[in-house]
Order: structure tokens, then C-alpha cells, then sequence
């Protein structure tokens, strides 16, 4: 039986949330309810509280969770391999939930369909409410991206894969074959650690941030030279920019050799203009391109790598605390990459 009520962090402005009775909508057709056991707090949502980036207000944030199937509307749903969701299912979910229709859809890239609605990302008192993580139920609407999760894998491991995890595996896909290659990292964060794992077949992998404890972890997932600057590294033929600085772009551009790609996927919020010589692009047969969230196929992807990489995930996330602790942690930063909350 479907309860009529949840409770919710609601973000109602400035940098506090509250927690609220919402009201849990009749399903419509091939919608699904959640319980929600666990979500991790991404750096995307203190942004939006401090007003770093625009966003809906009053909502339900939250875009890295896990829960447990508790409904499904008319007609039934479907999971990413086409299997039916079913009550009682631990499930992951998609940022993105695209209209399947336009012409960006239909051309492949459904992360930037132009009716795009986004887990965390809603308004409360629109046409999809229960969107957020930072509840005790989310609704996944018709069109979600819906993937299992294997028992292996704890809650805090399985949740930032719907958000880090996922832009990983898209800015791979961008970046082509790493195998062999020299790869340089910007950025030890929790996306920065996920792609050094993933590049265990480069020829080397050197990882750069000016933080001490996210240069130990990129140690520890396998980068094989860590640096405090950009300026240290030597030539490389991919440059993976998660931390979004313009200063380290541009530092890192010159460092690519003929035939080098480099892929930005952490400018996700406005800084300074890159200074890219043309002449330099042309001569050396350069590819700069740009990921922002990630295809359906992404999520799959990131849980089966999840699953079946030996790498220090569990160390990635700190205790989980009360959804009454979510101001706090949205407002502090934290000494690890993702904190986690449980409704």
C-alpha cells in the first residue's frame, strides 16, 4: 500500500533545508515509487545552496541515491536491459530523464533533450514533486533510466554512480581508447579517483590536485605520478579535466601531443575563458571537446565497473547521518570526496 505521505529536505532557500510531510501523487502510468535507503551528497547541490548555480526553489535535491522499489504504476516499467521493475528491487536511477522524442534524443544525445527534467533538479510545486534523494520516497517518471543493483555493492558505493560515476564512463566514451596511452587527471575528487581506476590500461597515469588527502587517494586508485600542479606534468596524449579550472586547462592544453584529446567534463559553472591558439589545435591535430551528464547506456556501464573493479571505494564516503543533519552537510565541506545521508 502506497503511503500518502513522505518526508523530504526541502530547499527553500539560502544555504537551509527543512524537513516536511509531502504528499505522495497517485502513480501515473509506467511511474515507479522508491523508498530511498541512502543518497550522497554531491558538490552540484552546495552550489546550489550557497547560489552558485540557479535552480528551482522550493525543491527536493539529491541525484545520487539508491532505494528499494515499493510501487509501479500502470503498464509496469522497465530497467536499462529491458527486464520489468519489480516491487522490491534495490535500483539506481538516472540524473536525466529525457522526452525519448526531439531531435537531440533522436540524434543520441538525451542528455541534452530540449524538455530535459533532472532528478534534484525540479520544482516542488510542479508536475514532478518527488524528484530529490534527500527524501524518504523519490518518483521515477516514465522515461527514467532504472538499473539494478548487484548485492555486492553497498548503498554508499552504488549511489554517486548515478551522478560521478555515470560522467566518468561519458568522458571516456569522449575520450577513446586509453589503453597505452598517457593520461593526465585534473582533479582527485570523487570523479578524478573513479577515472583513474578506469584507466588502469594507460601506459601511465598521472593525477594532479593541490590537495594532500586527494593526492593519497589518488595513489591509492592507481595513478602512478601524483602532482600538486598541472605545471609539473610532462607530455600526455589525454587530458580528463574534472576540477574546472580555466588555469589548469590552460596549462594542460600545451601539454597534449599530436593526435591528443582533451575532454572537459568539470566546467560546469562559469569561470575564465581558456586561451586555445587555432594555429596550435590545427597543426597538432587536437581534439578539445566537452561532456555534461551522460547517456543511458553510461549508468550501466558505471555499476558494472563498480562491481568489478578492486578499487578503495567504501573510503569515498563517510558515515552515513540523518537527513536532519543536511543542512550542515551542504553548508561544510567535507574531508572526503561524498557524505551520506539515509532518510
Amino acid at each position: 500500500m502506497i503511503p500518502a505521505t513522505t518526508t523530504a529536505a526541502v530547499w527553500r532557500g539560502g544555504g537551509r533545508v527543512r524537513i516536511e510531510d509531502i504528499p505522495i501523487p497517485p502513480l501515473g502510468p509506467r511511474e515507479v515509487l522508491v523508498r530511498v535507503r541512502l543518497a550522497t551528497v554531491c558538490g552540484s547541490d552546495r552550489h546550489t545552496v550557497s547560489g552558485r548555480r540557479p535552480a528551482p526553489c522550493p525543491s527536493i535535491l539529491g541525484h545520487e541515491a539508491t532505494g528499494v522499489v515499493e510501487a509501479v504504476g500502470p503498464a509496469g516499467a522497465s530497467c536499462l536491459d529491458g527486464s520489468p521493475v519489480a516491487v522490491g528491487d534495490r535500483v539506481t536511477w538516472s540524473v536525466i530523464v529525457p522526452c525519448g522524442q526531439c531531435d537531440r534524443c533522436a540524434g543520441g544525445v538525451t542528455a541534452k533533450c530540449r524538455t530535459v527534467r533532472k532528478t534534484g533538479h525540479e520544482p516542488l510545486d510542479g508536475p514532478w514533486p518527488l524528484s530529490g534523494g534527500y527524501a524518504k520516497h523519490v518518483v521515477l517518471p516514465r522515461g527514467s533510466t532504472i538499473v539494478r543493483v548487484p548485492r555486492s555493492l553497498p548503498d554508499a558505493v552504488a549511489a554517486p554512480a548515478a551522478c560521478a560515476t555515470a560522467t566518468v564512463m561519458a568522458a571516456l566514451d569522449r575520450a577513446g581508447a586509453v589503453d597505452g596511452r598517457r593520461v593526465l587527471v585534473i582533479g582527485a575528487g570523487m570523479l578524478g579517483l573513479t577515472a583513474i581506476a578506469a584507466c588502469f590500461d594507460a601506459a601511465e597515469i598521472i593525477a594532479a590536485d593541490p590537495d594532500s588527502d586527494r593526492r593519497g587517494h589518488a595513489t591509492r586508485f592507481g595513478a602512478n605520478r601524483v602532482l600538486a600542479t598541472v605545471a609539473e606534468a610532462s607530455e600526455v596524449d589525454v587530458v580528463l579535466d574534472f576540477s574546472g579550472s580555466s588555469a589548469a586547462i590552460d596549462q594542460a592544453l600545451p601539454l597534449l601531443d599530436i593526435g591528443g584529446t582533451a575532454v572537459l567534463a568539470g566546467s560546469v559553472t562559469p569561470s575564465t575563458p581558456l586561451a586555445v591558439d587555432p594555429e596550435q589545435v590545427v597543426r597538432r591535430h587536437l581534439t578539445i571537446t566537452g561532456v555534461h551528464n551522460y547517456e543511458p547506456r553510461h549508468l550501466g556501464h558505471a555499476i558494472d565497473f563498480l562491481a568489478h573493479t578492486d578499487a578503495p571505494w567504501t573510503t569515498l564516503t563517510a558515515p552515513a547521518a540523518p537527513l536532519a543533519d543536511l543542512t550542515h552537510l551542504l553548508t561544510t565541506t567535507s574531508p572526503t570526496p561524498r557524505v551520506a545521508v539515509v532518510p
